[in-house]
Order: C-alpha cells, then sequence, then structure tokens
C-alpha cells in the first residue's frame, strides 16, 4: 500500500500543462529557379584535395601491396625449403639404395643363383677403350667377319 501512495505523490506533484504548445506549419519552398553559382576557388581547393588523397590512395595500396607480396614471398621460400629438404632426404636414400644394389657380392650371389658362372679369358672384352694403344676417338669401319668352325 505504500508504493500506491508514493505513486500517487508523483503523479500529485506533476502538473497535467507542462509549457506552451508548439505549432508547426509546413511551407513549400520553390528553388527551381535557383542556379548555382560555381566558386573557382572553391574547385581549385576540391581538385587539390581530391589529387592529395589520391596519391595517399595510392601509396597505402603500394604499401599494402609490397607488403602482401613479401608475405607471399616468405611462404614461397619456406615451401621450397620443405621440397628441397624433402628431394636431399630421397636422394640420400636412393644414393644409400644405389650404392647397396651395386655391391659386388650382392650381384655374384644373384648371379650364381641364375645360374651364371664366372667369365673365362677371352669372353670379357672392354668397351671402355683402356686397352687400346692410342687415346683418340675410334672411327667406326667395316672389317671383314672370320667364322672360327670348331668351338
Amino acid at each position: 500500500m505504500a508504493a500506491a501512495a508514493v505513486v500517487g505523490n508523483v503523479a500529485a506533484r506533476r502538473p497535467f500543462w507542462t509549457g506552451t504548445p508548439e505549432i508547426y506549419f509546413a511551407k513549400t519552398i520553390d528553388n527551381s529557379r535557383l542556379v548555382k553559382v560555381e566558386d573557382p576557388r572553391r574547385s581549385r581547393e576540391m581538385k587539390q584535395f581530391g589529387a592529395a588523397v589520391a596519391c595517399l590512395f595510392l601509396l597505402v595500396f603500394t604499401y599494402a601491396w609490397q607488403h602482401f607480396k613479401a608475405i607471399e614471398y616468405g611462404y614461397q621460400i619456406e615451401s621450397a625449403k620443405r621440397e628441397l629438404s624433402g628431394l636431399t632426404e630421397m636422394n640420400r636414400a636412393l644414393r644409400l639404395e644405389h650404392a647397396s644394389l651395386r655391391d659386388p657380392e650382392r650381384i655374384d650371389v644373384m648371379a650364381r643363383r641364375m645360374g651364371l658362372v664366372p667369365p673365362e679369358p677371352g669372353q670379357v672384352i672392354r668397351m671402355d677403350g683402356a686397352t687400346s694403344g692410342d687415346a683418340g676417338p675410334v672411327m667406326a669401319s667395316a672389317a671383314p667377319v672370320t667364322v672360327m668352325e670348331g668351338q
């Protein structure tokens, strides 16, 4: 009940009429016959301001472009470094595999399994030119073929 008494007191203190009423009238204005006069000084100032803003935009855009390109190049460098390390590791593994496959003992064991035997004297012909006397290139020539019978 005390709350209702407080609300009643606030309503009693506020006056019914708070001030003079404001009345607004709409007035139509016809500006169709007005002609805007061009101010050459204002026009020059606006052109200068536009040029300054364009230069500022160009500088900021150039800086941002360089910044993003630097970041992009950084990512490309890191990617190339990762690729290089992967290829280096693959190269090392391939060299190890190549060395193990060229092992003469391994080749000898595989050859014996396939039934191959060591060559006899005269069966090996060296093609690298180590036995020839002259060190220059050898020209191909047609030579008569001799057939040996009885072997």
